[in-house]
């Protein structure tokens, strides 16, 4: 394929969210109220943790780091997909591409990263709580959520740069509702067989370590909990972990599947129901799984409400 004429023009094509599907139309506005709830809820969320004393502690901290993350990322794709879907242009400049796919990949970076520190957290706390104030103070928070940010930027840059370097030739049409890195590859007319190794390699780096190190800490977690005497103890310990390794299991479950397996394997309406899947209702599940099965957010919730009638009445 090497050696094509290189297409003139810096568009792209996006196909959008499943073509050859009849009555789209109902699946768009489901997503419009997905989004619509996932932006309320991680904004419910963030507000309660900043606005709640009792939900100034190391777990929120990191919590709300993850709500802004999913309001980025969900950001990133559907109101594109929405104004091309209601404006019927498939068109995308080629600056609007990479920007999507820089900030896809620092989103998706940083929450691989995140859920680590998140496990990390669940494990001091519930294995050595003594010391949790003193292993998980203020700075270090920090620096995690530092670390998070600063490690997808990083991947996202050599991912963005080198998709958007590639000669396209012939069709620019991106089978796909936003703009995707491995859709980019597939109609380059450059033999991208070595970086497909380097997505391989920076998988392991950002899914498979960061899996490995949430079920070592975890292991550890359920050890010490089957040797807690208090039934109490031990189903605060299990709540709050059991919201965590859902989260997990979500994100990176297709996570894999999308980079961590072969691109000929998967059909492009297979890769669009996992991107919907991790970029729409992932963010909008996430703030639902924290707060229904958590007493504090419920507790700061009904709080905020209880006060509202009061201020009416006294004014």
């Amino acid at each position: 394929m090497e050696g094509g004429n290189e297409t003139l023009t810096t568009d792209f094509i996006l196909s959008g969210l499943f073509p050859n599907m009849k009555c789209v139309s109902i699946l768009i506005y489901t997503i419009i109220l997905i989004y619509l709830a996932a932006v309320t809820g991680n904004f419910i969320l963030l507000f309660l943790i900043w606005i709640d004393l009792r939900l100034h502690t190391p777990m929120y901290f990191l919590l709300s780091q993850l709500s802004l993350v999913d309001l980025a990322l969900i950001s990133t794709t559907v109101p594109k997909m929405m104004v091309n879907f209601f404006s019927g242009r498939k068109y995308i400049t080629h600056l609007a591409c990479g920007t999507q796919i820089f900030f896809f990949f620092t989103l998706g970076g940083a929450e691989c990263i995140l859920l680590t520190f998140m496990a990390y957290d669940r494990y001091v706390a519930v294995c050595n709580p003594l010391r949790y104030a003193v292993i998980m103070n203020h700075r270090v928070c920090l620096q995690m959520a530092m670390v998070s940010w600063i490690g997808g930027i990083l991947a996202s840059t050599a991912h963005t740069s080198y998709t958007m370097s590639l000669p396209i030739c012939g069709s620019r049409e991106i089978h796909h509702f936003f703009c995707e890195m491995p859709e980019i590859m597939k109609i380059s007319c450059k033999d991208t067989s070595t970086y497909e190794l380097v997505v391989f390699v920076m998988g392991i780096a950002f899914i498979i370590v960061p899996f490995g190190l949430i079920m070592a800490s975890y292991t550890f977690i359920f050890l010490t909990v089957l040797r807690m005497k208090s039934p109490q103890g031990r189903n605060k310990a299990l709540a709050t972990c059991s919201s965590h390794l859902t989260v997990v299991t979500f994100y990176l479950g297709p996570c894999v599947y999308m980079y961590m397996t072969p691109g000929f394997s998967h059909t492009p309406e297979e890769e669009q129901a996992v991107s919907v899947f991790c970029t729409v209702l992932t963010p909008m599940l996430n703030p639902l799984i924290y707060s229904l099965r958590n007493k504090d957010v419920v507790g700061a919730f009904q709080k905020i409400l209880r006060k509202h009638p009061t201020s009416k009445q006294n004014t």
